[in-house]
């Protein structure tokens, strides 16, 4: 049975601590790898998450060499990327075990500003970037060894610009502007690795909204938009390599009679585009919502009190574990998604100081 040690003074676990080593188990066979970014300790945690128990089982603390945030696994698992938003602004590259997860350093890599947001294209040889602070986006080209180049395109955007991902397709690249309230896109030339003006630039929302993190449905006709700032959570039609974006619902991400502070942070789904999960750190909760895979619906299932300030989270590639962190708690929560979407609790665990993002990844090889 896998277990989490944090006897911290533990000879083994100082080890753990060092970059290149990796503890195996007898679970490394029945396990997904779970991959926590940790501000303040700078650091990176890996896991095991058992597929069977959902226990997590630490295997490796990473050294990121800054304030390591937002992260990026490529498309072939071959490789995990971390911003580090403290000065000199950098990606930290590095590349996967195939056999148990653990990470080993590739380098350091410039990048222009400080980035909220990171992910490479749908062919993993383009690294995007938004800046929150430098109000711009960032096109980089990433190597056959995990190596990333400098920037060989910058776009200036509205104020804040949080997150970035392309398409489902590959053919575009959306960016949201929290400060400037409007979801923004690109044609992605893939030849010449740069972002072209498109005949649909951007779409408007409420002012001082603060449209953050989005999410597509597995389908491709839909995205899933989350609002920092009035916690809304917007249901965008959307037509691959389309005109228009069309609204066809917005919804709350907090639980019914909450009147604090909102902010709300992440959105994911589950792989099979059935069921939606928003963060929120006002409240410190997690709701699960059902989705209409016709016509891009949610409907509410319920909220759920979870680690202070849920920053981050993700979910398994199999669609049965959650994992949410706790910005000011210092721990990760694992939950587990039950056929109806609900989540059940099952244990917390610490990790580093500060986590703010998670990726999970099938077991290498698989």
């Amino acid at each position: 049975m896998c277990r989490w040690h944090i006897a911290m003074k533990s000879p083994w676990l100082l080890w753990l601590q060092l970059p290149c080593f990796c503890l195996l188990t007898a679970c490394a066979s029945t396990h997904s790898v779970v991959y926590v970014a940790n501000a303040e300790s700078k650091s990176i945690t890996v896991a095991h998450l058992a597929v069977a128990s959902g226990e997590l089982e630490l295997v490796q603390t990473v050294d990121a060499g800054g304030t390591v945030m937002p992260m990026a696994v490529s498309p072939d698992r071959r490789f995990l990327f971390a911003a580090l938003r403290s000065k000199p602004y950098a990606l930290a590259s590095f590349a996967i075990d195939g056999k148990t997860g653990c990470l080993q350093a590739i380098g350091q890599f410039p990048l222009p500003e400080s980035m909220a947001n990171i992910a490479t294209d749908r062919s993993g040889r383009l690294l995007f970037a938004a800046s929150y602070g430098g109000n711009l986006v960032s096109v980089s080209r990433i190597g056959a060894d995990g190596v990333v180049a400098p920037a060989h395109q910058i776009v200036p955007t509205p104020p804040m610009a949080h997150s970035i991902q392309p398409t489902p397709d590959n053919q575009y690249v959306l960016v949201s502007s929290l400060g400037g309230d409007v979801l923004m896109r690109w044609r992605l030339d893939e030849v010449s690795g740069t972002l072209v003006n498109d005949s649909l630039s951007k779409i408007g929302f409420e002012e001082k909204s603060g449209p953050r993190h989005f999410v597509f449905h597995p389908n491709g006709k839909f995205v899933y938009l989350i609002d920092e700032l009035d916690a809304k959570l917007h249901v965008l039609a959307y037509e691959q390599g389309g005109e228009v974006f069309t609204c066809v619902q917005t919804t709350s991400v907090v639980p019914e009679n909450y009147t604090g502070k909102l902010a709300a942070a992440d959105v994911h789904m589950t792989p099979d585009g059935r069921f939606l999960y928003a963060s929120e750190r006002g409240s410190s909760t997690l709701t699960a919502f059902w989705v209409d895979a016709q016509t891009g619906h949610l409907q509410t299932i319920a909220s759920y009190p979870t680690e202070k300030q849920p920053r981050g989270f993700n979910i398994d590639p199999a669609g049965r574990y959650l994992v949410a962190v706790g910005q000011a708690s210092h721990a990760a929560s694992v939950y587990r998604i039950k056929q109806d979407g609900t989540l059940v609790f099952s244990q917390s665990y610490p990790v580093g100081r500060s986590p703010n993002w998670v990726e999970i990844i099938a077991r290498p090889g698989k």
